[in-house]
């Protein structure tokens, strides 16, 4: 179930990411820096927090012991 599940987010995100991608065309988008700054920053932001949901799995089999 994982795999079918994944694949097809996955590769949700990755066609709405070249979306996203056209809209960095001058031509036809005015834009600011600011504005790319705060977009790249929010999307950079939630992906640290998917990558820190599939490590938190592995750090739960660590122990400490002394």
């Amino acid at each position: 179930r994982f795999k079918r599940v994944a694949s097809r987010r996955v590769q949700e995100i990755l066609s709405k990411m070249r979306l996203l991608r056209n809209c960095a065309n001058k031509g036809n988008y005015s834009y600011t820096d600011e504005q790319v700054n705060k977009i790249v920053s929010t999307i950079d932001n939630e992906w640290k927090k998917v990558k820190s949901e599939f490590n938190k799995s592995k750090s739960k089999k660590e122990e400490f012991s002394l």
